[in-house]
């Protein structure tokens, strides 16, 4: 349940900042999977950096 409270919040965090630079949503296509490309990259990462400090 955590998972999907975080994920609803990260959604509305970007809907926001979607708003804000006047991006209309749902973006084109190419645009949505560079973005969702982006955040995978994101996430690995901080997991790498993770690692690495430990």
């Amino acid at each position: 349940m955590k998972a999907y409270l975080v994920s609803l919040a990260v959604g509305v965090i970007v809907g926001v900042i979607y708003g804000l630079l006047r991006v209309r949503s749902p973006a084109p296509p190419t645009v949505a999977l560079v973005g969702l490309f982006g955040m995978l990259a994101g996430e690995q990462v901080v997991t790498l950096i993770r690692n690495m400090l430990r």
